[in-house]
């Protein structure tokens, strides 16, 4: 059987229309993107601390200490190490 749906990968897909196009920030109800906010937070908030106390993760090693897909722990891996590398340059 597949994965399924793959919420990470959803929501990274709505994260990249919400910031390339007006239209959709004008039809978008805040309520829902503030949830959506605040959930992605909370991952990434999780993802940090499992970095500092267990120490580097492949993809398929943060899905399953997640409960997400492989692609979802990519797209939290990825995210997390260019924030860190602009906060590098910065």
């Amino acid at each position: 059987m597949g994965e399924g749906v793959d919420p990470t990968q959803m929501c990274q897909s709505l994260v990249d229309k919400v910031a390339q196009s007006e239209q959709l920030m004008a039809i978008a109800d805040p309520d829902l993107l503030v949830l959506f906010e605040d959930w992605l937070e909370e991952l990434e908030t999780e993802v940090r601390t499992l970095l500092e106390t267990q120490g580097p993760f492949d993809d398929k090693t943060l899905a399953d200490n997640l409960g997400l897909s492989q692609r979802g722990a990519r797209f939290l891996l990825t995210k997390l190490q260019k924030e860190r590398s602009n906060r590098d340059e910065s």
